[in-house]
């Protein structure tokens, strides 16, 4: 049997190399910015409610307490969450416009990483709500906007479980990766465009001072890192599996 009747999938790539120091310098960046969130940046105030307002039937005024340390994990995992979900939108692009499988396999794994971040981001949000408001839960709308996301992320793999057919199920799957991104920069600016939003505007003139936008850096760059990593693992083991599979079929043909 020569090596050319073997068509199996590529055994690694170049990213791959970088896998092994991007997770040395995500644990690093991150445990040094969950350091300086807990004993360098000095405590403000939370998000802005005037005076006494009423937050899920509870009336609450601004406090300053553990909201502030979460908001450092929350705002980096919500970071890697939207960029994981922009590179499965690039990725169901091309399969739409190539149908070549590879690409649905890379949007699959971005979306798996998403749906991580996502999850992770709504746990951390909720724990800021509830210490910065008191409640567990609000219909604000930045809050009720990303639960969205999170249900088209969550009916993206419901589909792809549903649907039999390889390309069917990857056509119909691109275009829920294309919708759950398209949401995206609807989460980022709902603050922005409902004025009576009371989810704090983050990115703004004054919405930082240097020690937390540094601290917030820190955290961003070692989550994308480590988000990155999980991607290539992920990614490594589906095409080591593709390749057993193929290396079979190819085996099963020669008998």
């Amino acid at each position: 049997m020569s090596s050319k009747t073997l068509k199996l999938p590529e055994a690694g790539q170049w990213p791959d190399k970088l896998v092994a120091p991007a997770l040395i310098a995500g644990a690093v960046l991150s445990t040094i910015g969950f350091l300086m969130a807990f004993f360098y940046v000095a405590p403000v105030g939370g998000a802005t409610v005037n005076g006494a307002e009423l937050i899920g039937d509870v009336m609450v005024s601004q406090k300053m307490l553990l909201s502030q340390k979460i908001f450092y994990f929350h705002m980096p995992v919500a970071i890697t969450s939207f960029i994981a979900l922009g590179f499965g939108c690039y990725y169901a692009v091309r399969f739409l416009m190539t149908k070549n499988q590879r690409f649905d396999t890379c949007s699959r794994l971005c979306l798996e990483i998403a749906l991580l971040f996502v999850v992770l981001t709504m746990i951390t949000g909720e724990m800021w709500t509830r210490f910065e408001w008191g409640v567990w839960w609000s219909w604000e709308p930045r809050l009720t906007t990303y639960l969205i996301l999170m249900l088209i992320v969550i009916a993206y793999f419901v589909l792809r479980s549903s649907v039999d057919e390889p390309e069917r199920r990857a056509t119909f799957a691109a275009v829920v990766a294309i919708i759950a991104t398209i949401d995206v920069p609807i989460c980022f600016m709902i603050t922005r465009l409902i004025p009576s939003s009371i989810h704090p505007v983050v990115l703004r003139e004054g919405g930082m001072s240097p020690e937390m936008g540094m601290c917030v850096g820190l955290c961003a760059l070692g989550m994308m890192l480590i988000g990155f990593v999980l991607y290539r693992a992920r990614f490594g083991q589906v095409r080591l599996t593709q390749r057993v599979d193929a290396l079979k079929e190819t085996l099963d043909d020669e008998r």
